[in-house]
C-alpha cells in the first residue's frame, strides 16, 4: 500500500485551484505518454468550483475520456443526476472537447441496465489516470455504501461497474468496483470541512473487521499507485 499525501488548503477557492492544477498535470502526462488520458469525477455540491477552474486548462482535452466513480438511476437531466452536474460545470469551455462515457441508460434499474454501462466502460483507458472521489458522512464513497447489499461483491468484483442499491439515500445506483477503483493511477480524496477530515482519519486507523470498515478505507488501503488527499475548511 502506497503512503497517503495530504494537501490542505486554506481556503476553497485555493483547493479548487490547487486540485485543478494537479489533475490538469496529471492528465497532460497521461497524454504525452500513453497518447489519451481517463478520469473518473465524483458528484455532490463538492467539486462544482474545482471543475470550473479544470475546464479552462490548457491540455488536449480531445485526448480526455471522463466517467463518473458512480451515478444514481436517473434521467442525465434529473436534479439529482452526476451526469448534468459534471456536463453543466466541467464539460464546458476547453473542456467541451472531452469525451463522456455516461452510466444510465433507458433500462427499468440499474441491475438490468449493468450489462450496457459495463460495456461502455470498456472504452476507458486501464487503469483510469485519475480518480476523484468524494466521501459521506457514513463514510462511502462512490456508491459503496455501509451495509448495502451488494457491498461486498462490489468490493471484489473483476466487472468494470456495480449495480447498488443504498441502504437509505435515494436512488439505485451503478458503480465502479473497488477495484476498478483501487487501480486508478492517481486516487484523489476531495473533501472540505472539519468533520469530513476528521472522520477520514478516524476511519483510516479503526481497527475493525474487513466487512465493518468504512468504504472510504478500504478503497484507500487497495489503492495501488499514488493516494491523495485534497481538503480546505
Amino acid at each position: 500500500m502506497s503512503s497517503l499525501s495530504w494537501h490542505e488548503c486554506s481556503s476553497k477557492d485555493e483547493l479548487d485551484q490547487q486540485l485543478a492544477d494537479f489533475i490538469a498535470e496529471q492528465l497532460s502526462t497521461a497524454i504525452a505518454t500513453r497518447g489519451q488520458a481517463g478520469i473518473a469525477v465524483s458528484g455532490g455540491r463538492t467539486p462544482a468550483g474545482m471543475f470550473k477552474a479544470l475546464r479552462v486548462k490548457e491540455l488536449d482535452w480531445s485526448k480526455v475520456i471522463v466517467t463518473l466513480a458512480d451515478e444514481r438511476w436517473v434521467a442525465p437531466d434529473h436534479a439529482d443526476s452526476n451526469e448534468r452536474l459534471t456536463r453543466e460545470n466541467l464539460l464546458q469551455d476547453k473542456a467541451a472537447k472531452a469525451t463522456f462515457i455516461s452510466q444510465v441508460s433507458n433500462a427499468s434499474s440499474a441491475h438490468e441496465g449493468q450489462p450496457s454501462i459495463e460495456a461502455r466502460l470498456a472504452a476507458l483507458p486501464s487503469p483510469l489516470d485519475v480518480l476523484i472521489l468524494g466521501m459521506g458522512d457514513d463514510g462511502h464513497t462512490a456508491s459503496l455504501f455501509p451495509n448495502a447489499t451488494e457491498l461486498e461483491s462490489a468490493c471484489v468484483s473483476s466487472a468494470l461497474c456495480a449495480a447498488v442499491t443504498p441502504p437509505a439515500a435515494p436512488h439505485q445506483r451503478i458503480t465502479l468496483t473497488l477495484p476498478t477503483l483501487a487501480k486508478a493511477r492517481s486516487v484523489i480524496v476531495h473533501i472540505t470541512g472539519e468533520s469530513k477530515k476528521a472522520l477520514l482519519k478516524a476511519a483510516l486507523l479503526e481497527q475493525k473487521p474487513l466487512s465493518e470498515q468504512y468504504p472510504i478505507r478500504r478503497v484507500l488501503d487497495k489503492a495501488e499507485s499514488a493516494k491523495h488527499v485534497f481538503w480546505a475548511a
